[in-house]
């Protein structure tokens, strides 16, 4: 596949993605690609940009600009009217839409379709009416659950999904602890820049596969809405300055150009896609809550390939992360296969003391759920304390989903009070709440509240939850805030006695003590609480200090006196994207072999991933992060201890910037208002002058099912994330993808992140078991992303490795334990690994959206039995490994015992994890894009 813009600068990051060959698709499809042009798509036009002015206010984001509208005759900001103009436009999706049309008529429960009526006459639209099934069991189902039932019903066609399906939702009671699978079709798909390029990629490399296949390349569309949001790019290259904003932003765009411009063609060559520019608040103006589409109405809901999709739970939307690859089957149009989840019922009650805040809560919570077992399960909450949670709050519980195992939260609170923060556009009100009401899924506990069946009960008093942080490496060890400094003490000595690491010690950069502090996107609500900060003194202090979002007050000046300037709006802190720390402090910490700590406010603190050199790293609050800045380390007492020292020389304590809850609901009441959306809106609708200037040019089976005498590639031990899998980051100057990097020409300082380049298949497999903290059991003890060639015997980068393997034509399987990729739903995770020619994966558990994503890619995942794993059945990882799986797809089943032999005469048995017979049809064609790309031939 040629890029041929990409080929004009060999210095620039284009150049790199070398007319993006993407070896991905020709590995998938057995032909090379050449272009992205068809038949079907049509050129974006040119946008003549006469900008007037770009006003960065603290209030949000606001771009004026007399550039047209980059929706290209699309009124993006409805997004009810958004698609029926999409789908107007599209002659593939008419000709679906009668089809639709007709099934309809022939539809299996046609009898339950109902009106709902407007207010004053007229009606609404026709919806799948719960009640009118009249089945006592539904009034007791979760809400979440319901959720799952509309749609089965919406969509049943007695083949993707049949009546059967119905049926088995229905009785979820007694079908959800028979692990039964079920199909569902999400409303819309989700995607972040970083998966969104494959994804975009995979889609234009399907088009040219199908036109090879002589069928229609207009096939190849989302069949669902698709909203891509570029928020993952930012990088912080300049910090504590007042012009942060703007030079962050215009070094974003010099970095990811031709990126940023394929996206951009993306969103104009396929149907249905909507992209939203960087710095962007999209969580409000992209959950619909309720769709409209030709006059049916049905719940929004979303699946999203960033495992925090589940932020927009906290809106009474159902949404959660899968892999990229079943994202693309979503987008086009296929069934997620899902077992139906037991749901776990989480009673709330009491309130929470002045203090405490959503953070707090949420670590408590993440805790008491990592111990009760959530892994694949739905968590619903509910009570009176549920209800005096504000949607921001809600939504922070819903954002740590991931962290404690849960697929997904439902945690409902009043409608009224949710919608008016949802939707500025009051008029919409009418509907959601009518609908709502109208199918059972309204929650308003101003009214009596009807008892529901659960799988499983958890119960927390708010009155007992107390300030807390949560590390230093993982997000559910969670730490009261009285007692950190003794518990950080802890961790370090028990650290040094392992390991020979000197305890903390201070050491003067620029200061007396120090620790590198950041705020995160994500929980903006309690970044108004800090209303003290102008009594601080001048004194000479050093602190990371960061912003990623924009506060309303009045408060940025105060903050920007401490350093705290915003610097961007996106990801940055937990992928790596902060920036490099002071030279100064990063030397003291490499020479003097420190365990230097983060303090975050974000929602993963693994080692290593807010910055390699910290390695002790804290979730916090937001206000929590800012006290820490100030105090310049974690070796503090709050309650004993003074942060520093005021203008009057007195010393100023913690509890004399923390505000009461009163005060941060005042300041909240009057700064968060339907204004600060609307302008948050127009930078999505109108875009900004270096995105509307954007453009793109562009011109014009056999497969072997068992693994026969694999090599162990890698041997891990438990615990090994997507961050040790997936490329991630930055990149390392003396990594294989760094290598390639500079053989063609681009300098080190043009190198990007691997994020940024995750539509580049040879930079991302040279990234794959990169990480340099993996721990690869071959290299008997040493850290670093290399491993062992057995056949030699030789230490090799593990990409090197790999393909010494590949071209002697020679399998490799990993070797693994427990929770096997665990962390962010990357699909690289899944797709490096395929590159380098990995086999199956032998684990004793998998996290479940990686586990997906092996299938997708068509690696084999196998688990040890109960109780066994490498180190019981003593495989050093030198012995070569017999998969024996049957020939016929049809003598495989969903997870039968299969027998893994060794060279050395060793046997065990492993359970085969293809958890349905819908994932065993993508291994029969090598993988989901394969499997769809030869169903669509068939149409």
């Amino acid at each position: 596949m040629y890029f041929p813009s990409y080929c004009s600068s060999p210095s620039t990051s284009s150049s790199v993605l070398r007319a993006c060959r993407v070896r991905f698709a020709s590995t998938l499809f057995s032909s090379v690609t050449r272009s992205f042009s068809s038949p079907c798509r049509a050129s974006p036009p040119a946008c003549n940009v006469s900008c007037r002015s770009v006003c960065f206010s603290p209030a949000s984001r606001s771009v004026r600009c007399s550039a047209p509208r980059w929706s290209y005759g699309v009124d993006w900001r409805s997004p009810v009217s958004l698609r029926a103009q999409i789908r107007s436009a599209s002659p593939v999706l008419e000709r679906f839409e009668r089809k639709i049309a007709t099934m309809a008529s022939e539809h299996p429960f046609k009898e339950i379709l109902t009106g709902l009526p407007k207010p004053g006459g007229g009606e609404f639209g026709k919806f799948y009416s719960l009640p009118a099934l009249n089945d006592p069991r539904i009034d007791k189902l979760p809400y979440s659950i319901r959720i799952l039932l509309e749609s089965a019903i919406r969509n049943c066609d007695n083949f993707q999904v049949t009546k059967e399906d119905v049926d088995k939702i229905i009785d979820w009671e007694n079908s959800a602890p028979k692990l039964v699978e079920i199909p569902f079709k999400p409303a819309r798909v989700l995607l972040q820049d970083f998966t969104g390029v494959p994804a975009v990629v995979d889609l234009a490399s399907m088009r040219e596969a199908i036109k090879d296949l002589d069928s229609d390349p207009d096939k190849i569309n989302p069949l669902v809405p698709v909203d891509l949001v570029i928020d993952h790019s930012v990088q912080v290259d300049v910090a504590r300055s007042e012009n942060a904003v703007q030079a962050n932003m215009d070094l974003e765009f010099k970095r990811n150009k031709e990126r940023f411009a394929f996206l951009k063609w993306g969103s104009t060559a396929f149907r249905n896609m909507l992209v939203v520019p960087p710095g962007s608040g999209e969580l409000e103006y992209l959950g619909r809550v309720v769709f409209n589409t030709e006059g049916i109405l049905y719940p929004d809901s979303v699946v999203g390939t960033d495992s925090h999709t589940t932020m927009i739970d906290g809106l009474g939307v159902a949404g959660w992360g899968v892999g990229g690859i079943e994202a693309e089957a979503a987008m086009l149009g296929q069934p997620m296969s899902m077992v139906l989840p037991g749901v776990v019922g989480f009673k709330l009650s009491g309130k929470l003391h002045d203090g405490v805040t959503a953070t707090d809560l949420v670590l408590t919570v993440t805790q008491m759920l990592r111990k009760h077992g959530v892994v694949g399960k739905f968590v619903e909450f509910y009570g009176e304390g549920n209800g005096q949670l504000s949607l921001a709050d809600r939504a922070t519980i819903a954002n740590m989903s991931p962290e404690y195992g849960a697929t997904m939260v439902s945690s409902r609170g009043s409608c009224h009070t949710a919608i008016p923060e949802i939707d500025w556009k009051k008029r919409r009100d009418a509907m959601i709440e009518a609908y709502l009401r109208a199918n059972n899924m309204f929650v308003d506990y101003n009214e009596p509240q009807q008892e529901r069946v659960y799988s499983s009960y958890l119960e927390l008093d708010l009155g007992d939850v107390e300030p807390c942080v949560s590390g230093p490496k993982r997000p559910h060890d969670r730490v009261p805030l009285r007692d950190m400094k003794a518990d950080w003490h802890s961790c370090l000595t028990v650290k040094s006695a392992s390991s020979n690491h000197k305890l903390y010690k201070h050491i003067k950069p620029k200061c007396d003590a120090w620790s590198w502090s950041c705020c995160k996107e994500g929980i903006k609500i309690h970044i108004y609480s800090l209303v003290a900060l102008d009594m601080w003194s001048d004194d000479d202090y050093w602190a990371g200090t960061e912003f990623c979002l924009c506060p309303c007050s009045g408060l940025q000046k105060y903050l920007n006196q401490q350093g705290f300037h915003i610097v961007g709006y996106g990801c940055t802190t937990c992928i790596g994207n902060s920036g490099d720390l002071e030279e100064s402090v990063a030397s003291a910490i490499a020479d003097n072999d420190l365990i230097a700590a983060a303090v975050l406010s974000g929602n993963r603190n693994f080692e290593g991933r807010v910055h390699p050199l910290t390695r002790a790293n804290y979730l916090a609050s937001p206000p929590l992060v800012v006290a820490y800045a100030l105090a310049g380390m974690v070796d503090i007492d709050f309650e004993k201890e003074p942060l520093g020292t005021g203008k009057d020389g007195k010393h100023v304590y913690f509890k004399d910037i923390w505000p009461t809850s009163e005060e941060i609901a005042e300041v909240v009441q009057s700064s968060v208002l339907p204004e600060m959306f609307k302008s948050t809106y127009e930078a999505i609708t109108k875009g900004n002058p270096f995105w509307n200037q954007l453009s793109w040019h562009d011109h014009g089976p056999t497969w072997s099912r068992g693994v026969k005498d694999a090599y162990c590639l890698l041997l891990f031990g438990d615990s090994i994330t997507t961050d040790h899998i997936s490329p991630a980051g930055s990149i390392h100057k003396d990594s294989p993808a760094a290598k390639y990097l500079m053989e063609r020409g681009v300098d080190r300082k043009d190198f990007n992140s691997y994020g940024s380049r995750r539509g580049n298949d040879e930079v991302m497999a040279r990234g794959t078991f990169a990480n340099i903290r993996i721990v690869n059991k071959l290299l008997n003890g040493e850290v670093g992303p290399k491993t062992i060639h057995i056949p030699t015997g030789e230490k090799l980068y593990v990409y090197d490795a790999a393909m010494r393997y590949k071209s002697a034509g020679q399998d490799t399987i990993v070797l693994a334990g427990a929770e096997y990729g665990s962390g962010s739903s990357r699909d690289w995770a899944a797709k490096g690994p395929m590159l380098q020619g990995v086999k199956a994966v032998i684990a004793k558990s998998f996290e479940r959206i990686h586990r997906s994503n092996l299938v997708g890619m068509g690696i084999i995942p196998l688990c040890f039995k109960p109780g066994e794993d490498a180190d019981t059945l003593v495989l050093t990882g030198h012995e070569r490994y017999t998969i024996d799986l049957p020939t016929k797809i049809s003598d495989i089943r969903p997870g039968e015992d299969i027998t893994v032999t060794t060279d050395n005469g060793k046997s065990f048995t492993c359970t085969l994890r293809f958890d349905t017979e819908v994932e065993l049809a993508y291994f029969d064609h090598g993988g989901i894009l394969q499997y769809v790309i030869r169903n669509l031939t068939k149409q």
